[in-house]
């Protein structure tokens, strides 16, 4: 198994680095992309060390994308590469987790028109208006999508990547 977590400066360092490390200690490889290689910067501090830039990015090679939040969504949204990468995920059926702001990539590409999702509030309207279908939960699954708000609900976040890894592993 091998995962993907797409993010960018100014990340919700939990958000980032709590389904980074669950994932490793199930011996699930995990990949993390930005712009550019190097060291990205948490809300809090944390620095993550970037192993592939975007464009190295072949999601084929890749069982799920992690979109954390913070303010990185907003900086990577706009990226094409991006939006490709996410729609590599729900042609193939793969799970997607995002929380807080990481459904603002989704957003972007057009992948959550009827979809049901959650997010963090402040970006409830912009979800809304992209044809998704709002629940105010600490995590929603609507197929191969995951979504929760905030940090808080990174407990029920994780429990439902793990049962989606379970799942396509079979």
């Amino acid at each position: 198994m091998k995962a993907l977590i797409i993010s960018a400066d100014y990340f919700e360092d939990t958000e980032l680095l709590f389904p980074y490390y669950r994932l490793k200690e199930e011996e699930i490889e995990v990949d993390i992309a930005s712009l550019n290689k190097g060291k990205i910067k948490g809300k809090h501090g944390y620095e993550v060390e970037i192993n592939k830039s975007i464009g190295e990015i072949k999601p084929a090679y890749y069982d799920i994308l992690i979109l954390p939040g913070g303010k990185a969504p907003e900086l990577i949204r706009k990226e094409k590469e991006v939006h490709e990468i996410a729609k590599h995920f729900f042609e193939k059926n793969k799970p997607v987790a995002a929380i807080c702001h990481g459904p603002q990539i989704l957003i972007s590409a057009g992948l959550l028109k009827q979809r049901r999702a959650t997010c963090y509030r402040s970006v409830v309207q912009e979800l809304k208006a992209a044809g998704a279908i709002y629940e105010d939960k600490e995590v929603v699954v609507d197929g191969n999508l995951i979504t929760s708000r905030q940090p808080s609900d990174l407990p029920a976040f994780l429990k439902e990547i793990m049962n989606a890894l379970k799942r396509s592993k079979s």
